[in-house]
């Protein structure tokens, strides 16, 4: 599918208020869509859907793991994988919502969903998914600020990639065709991370933090070994996690690859910070499921706190002002999307070829 509109550099701009702050500066392209939105009511909390997505999902994947134990320990059971992933993904996307306090009126109460919905439901660390995350909203795509473009397996930049060697320099040449089976391992490196970040907090984050990610270990694994056998439980949670990194990986991968990447020292208004570093993917009720909302990645970047069935609403208010103020709005489908992240992918890898 066709991109509606790509976003290009633009001259470096003041720095602007964060998206919570309405009042902005004088003269800012944020402050009058802000106050758009809130006289929309778009920024109210929605407890009744997240109860309703809440309870769904809880009871999902109470069900799924009955039908295991219904099914016996036929290889077929393992298949079973599949859908206690996708499920799993709904309690991250829940997560992820709360991590950004759309569900709950209070921090804390906030942070007590995160704690059960990642930790525990999910043996993801709320803790460290919250510090990166939000080190990401600050700065999309800002090489040096955003751990999401940091230096690791895979290169964002062609300077990045120049710096590998080795087999990860290898990799750098291959990324955009190894990317997709990479994302497989990412259910098992979010699990490593939770646990390797809690080691240089605070005492009673180690406690309550790691306290809920074994007893997520222990429950998940005793779950899985006491209804099937010691082989199809290996392969029942090695292809859960498996789908789980890739349709996660994949939901985040479209949003910001390919987009603009401000330079070293360069400092945009909030608005152009966050709109021309993103992406949204077009579609209907099934992508907004599929995406977990996160397909308005303009909208969610600007307001944050928006509850996610909000964000459609979001949408036409955004795409007006940006029209209205000259802000380049990318929009693509889902295959587009896709497209342009693995091109970048692939010219950032080019120079090694």
């Amino acid at each position: 599918m066709a991109v509606t509109l790509s976003a290009p550099p633009v001259p470096s701009a003041p720095s602007a208020a964060r998206p919570e702050d309405s009042g902005g500066r004088g003269g800012s392209d944020f402050t009058p869509l802000a106050r758009s939105v809130r006289a929309s009511g778009l920024l109210e909390r929605r407890p009744g859907y997240y109860a309703r997505a809440i309870g769904l999902n809880v009871a999902a994947t109470a069900a799924l793991w009955a039908a295991v134990a219904w099914a016996g320990d036929g290889w077929w059971t393992v298949l079973l994988g599949i859908p206690l992933a996708v499920v799993a993904v709904r309690t991250g996307f829940l997560g992820h919502d709360a991590g950004h306090r759309q569900i709950a009126r209070t921090a804390r109460g906030n942070r007590l969903l995160g704690l059960l919905l990642g930790n525990l439901l999910l043996g993801m660390g709320h803790g460290w998914w919250s510090d990166k995350h939000n080190r990401h909203h600050a700065n999309p795509n800002h090489v040096g600020k955003d751990p999401d473009v940091g230096e690791g397996i895979l290169a964002w930049t062609e300077d990045q990639a120049g710096r590998q060697r080795g087999v990860l320099r290898w990799v750098a040449r291959h990324q955009a065709v190894l990317f997709f089976p990479l994302l497989t391992l990412e259910g098992v490196n979010l699990k490593v991370g939770s646990v390797v970040f809690l080691r240089g907090r605070s005492r009673r984050d180690q406690v309550v933090e790691g306290g809920l990610l074994l007893a997520h270990a222990v429950g998940y694994l005793s779950l899985a070994f006491a209804l099937l056998p010691v082989g199809q439980a290996l392969v029942l949670i090695a292809l859960q996690h498996a789908v789980f990194g890739l349709h996660l990986g994949s939901v985040f991968a479209p949003n910001h690859k390919g987009m603009a990447m401000p330079e070293p020292g360069e400092r945009w208004d909030h608005l152009r910070r966050q709109v021309l570093t993103s992406r949204n993917v077009r579609g209907g009720p099934v992508t907004d499921w599929a995406f977990g909302g996160l397909n308005y990645q303009i909208e969610h970047h600007l307001f944050p706190s928006v509850p996610r069935c909000n964000l459609r609403r979001v949408r036409p208010l955004v795409r007006a002002h940006c029209a209205d103020v000259g802000v380049p709005y990318a929009e693509t489908g889902v295959a587009g999307s896709y497209r342009l992240a693995l091109r970048h992918m692939r010219e950032v890898g080019e120079p090694l070829r």
